[in-house]
């Protein structure tokens, strides 16, 4: 074995072992950035010696590859489903048809039911070497590539494992991704998915896996095929799982009688509204493997396992109509007006169909009932349909073909849910959208012009573009005044442009010259370019010339920066009206480069920490985000066992507070923060 042939083999090894300690031992022995330059060390080792290259490298796990087609494959054993119940009284026949099919004391294991979607891991002599979602249950689409990018999976075994095993799961988005990703999608105009099952569900079938690793999926591990060799009991082949690498189930407990089954539901039913993840259930298994061969299986499902499902707050609705609204991006989202019903403390009149798919798969018709559910989550949701109160003849609800705001022809591009008007420089709601995206707080930060005045300057034709906010003079603004009326949370109110109020738009515009390139190029609007993305896009080419005139091929040498983005951008900068726009912002004296301060870090001296920021500063928390990065640190949204330390100011939220003191995360003060650097 040579130098390079070694070292690759030892990177690996070093690596993957990092990731056994993060994943599935929540105990990582290395901060992020050590973490990050061995990755780069082996990945610029790869490129360079492909042919040295292990089966179980860990930079499988930032994905890259792209699969156009996924390959079907056949299970070698079927993947059944559960029988669900939603009564007690069927957990006691369920319990009793047991008994009267073996003899003896009858040992139950109970775990979570994960609201995510099935798949099964195949593993030979140690190696990771197929991963199948349940597909039909006979057989299933090959997703090993995106698999792979799962941390919570192991590539390769450890200890003593058998040479031939197939493992099976749940493919799972914990609510924090869940959020980010939706915040993502709405912020670069794509809609959001409806629920997580949804979006690990359309993650893991994506054909870049660069990007499903991005989104941060998760694997609950519930059972093993081929158990007999190496464990007597259900509960005791999970542990032997864990022996070799696998992470173990969030909860698994043993109940000796259905009593205990049914006093373990009725506990969960409660504490599953603080899991950081979907549950819609508990499932109930015989434990003892003998057992669950003499009960055996129906040709659906095995006799010997049952599902609990827990029961959600859901109330029928009828639909009175369907809105079509169009969003900044031009997305178009269908909102069903219901008939007011009471739900979780609040009046619901209205909840989100999301897209055209949902209501295709609803197939719902004029004049339905719907079922209405907020299960643990705030926003009210659609999640079936009477079809027993169905009226005669009742007309399927059809997704509109035409905008309603301009009349352009709605498309729909391929690989995605969302119907969008393409019509962005005409639409009304589409301009006027770019243009209160365009003073928010996250891009130009022009808080004086909130508060429904860009729809005032829109009516009175004084603004079109962001550009035209820079020629806005005192004498057009003065005096204008428009009556908002009243809409479902919001009451009556006049918007009126006095004296002190023009000063103080006037001041924000001129202000917002001092706005670096970064949230600039956020502000402009290029469809799929979000807060993130627009910070690399103006760290890599410093100034919107040479971003302009990139080619898609320099643009996805940038991180994050896919086939999809780059086009984007391309389109953007080949529109005369958008160059149009640039040149006059940058005129009125908007930043479109970055400064000499911001192309080199202050310091490294927060190099490789995670930082969380809470609470209110004596300057903007932008500024203190800012300062974190210009030093080398990285800004993270949530406490974890990874956090370095907390960065407090005053009214630091409570929760956030007692995790960090629970995990013994230091919280440091404004004043240390700035000591440190």
């Amino acid at each position: 074995m040579n130098n390079i042939e070694e070292q690759i083999k030892h990177l690996t090894e070093e690596i993957n072992q990092h990731n056994y300690n993060y994943y599935m031992l929540d105990n990582p022995t290395i901060s992020d950035y050590d973490f990050d330059q061995l990755l780069n060390q082996l990945i610029q080792l790869e490129k360079q010696y492909p042919e040295y290259a292990l089966p179980d490298s860990p930079t499988q796990r930032v994905g890259g590859s792209v699969t156009k087609q996924f390959r079907t494959v056949k299970h070698v054993f079927p993947m059944l489903s559960l029988g669900n119940t939603y009564s007690e009284e069927d957990l006691l026949d369920f319990d009793r048809r047991i008994h009267e099919l073996v003899n003896g004391q009858v040992e139950y294991v109970c775990e979570l039911k994960y609201d995510g979607l099935a798949i099964s891991l195949v593993y030979e002599n140690g190696l990771l070497i197929r991963a199948v979602t349940r597909g039909d249950g006979v057989q299933g689409d090959d997703v090993t590539a995106n698999v792979k990018t799962i941390g919570t999976i192991p590539l390769r075994l450890k200890g003593d494992y058998p040479d031939l095993i197939e493992v099976r799961g749940e493919i799972i988005m914990n609510h924090q991704n869940f959020e980010r990703l939706n915040r993502e999608r709405e912020e670069i105009g794509e809609a959001p998915f409806a629920n997580p099952r949804n979006a690990a569900s359309g993650t893991l079938k994506l054909q870049d896996s660069a990007e499903v690793a991005r989104r941060g999926l998760d694997f609950k591990l519930y059972f093993v095929v081929g158990h007999q060799h190496y464990a007597a009991t259900h509960f005791d082949s999970l542990n032997k799982l864990h022996d070799w690498g696998f992470r173990q189930p969030d909860v698994m407990e043993k109940r000796t009688d259905i009593n205990g089954v049914i006093d373990f539901m009725h506990e969960w039913d409660v504490k599953r509204k603080s899991l950081p993840f979907d549950t819609d259930g508990i499932v109930i298994k015989v434990n003892d493997f003998d057992m669950q061969q003499q009960i055996g299986s129906t040709a659906k499902s095995p006799r010997w396992a049952i599902a609990y499902k827990f029961k959600a707050e859901r109330v029928p609705s009828k639909l009175l109509s369907v809105d079509f609204q169009v969003g900044r991006t031009g997305i178009v989202t269908p909102v069903a007006n219901l008939t007011p019903v009471p739900l979780g403390g609040t009046v619901v009149k209205r909840a989100s169909l999301h897209n055209k798919d949902i209501i295709e798969a609803y197939d719902i018709h004029e004049n339905d009932v719907l079922y209405v559910e907020k299960g643990g989550e705030i926003i009210p949701k659609i999640v079936g349909v009477d079809v027993s109160q169905r009226e005669l003849d009742a007309p399927k609800v059809k997704f509109i073909t035409r905008c309603p705001e301009c009349g352009a022809e709605l498309v729909q591009n391929e690989g995605e849910s969302g119907t969008f008007c393409p019509n962005e420089l005409h639409c009304p709601p589409q301009i006027k959208g770019k243009l209160e995206h365009f003073i928010s707080r996250k891009a130009m930060n022009i808080d004086s012009l909130g508060e429904g005045k860009v729809e005032v300057l829109f009516d009175n034709g004084l603004v079109r573009t962001p550009a035209d906010f820079y020629q806005l003079s005192y004498d057009q603004l003065l005096g204008l005044e428009k009556r908002i009326p009243a809409s479902e949370g919001k009451a009556e109110r006049v918007v009126s442009f006095r004296e002190k109020t023009v000063e103080n738009i006037l001041n924000g515009i001129q202000k917002s010259k001092e706005v670096g390139f970064e949230r600039v190029l956020f502000a402009i609007g290029i469809r799929y370019v979000g807060e993130t993305t627009a910070k690399k896009l103006a760290r890599y080419f410093k100034n919107v010339d040479a971003l302009a005139n990139a080619t898609a091929e320099e643009l996805m040498q940038v991180d994050d920066v896919g086939e999809r983005v780059a086009g984007s951008i391309v389109d953007y900068f080949l529109q005369p009206e958008n160059l149009e726009m640039v040149i006059a912002l940058r005129n009125a004296g908007v930043q479109f480069e970055l400064s000499a301060a911001e192309t080199q870090l202050a310091s490294d001296k927060l190099a490789g920490k995670s930082i969380v920021v809470s609470g209110v500063f004596s300057v903007p928390r932008d500024e203190i985000k800012r300062l974190i990065e210009q030093n080398g640190g990285k800004n993270v949204s949530s406490i974890s066992k990874n956090t370095d330390f907390v960065l407090a100011g005053e009214k630091m939220g409570p929760e956030k507070r007692n995790k960090a003191q629970k995990l013994e995360i230091p919280i440091i003060s404004e004043e240390e923060f700035y000591k440190m650097i």
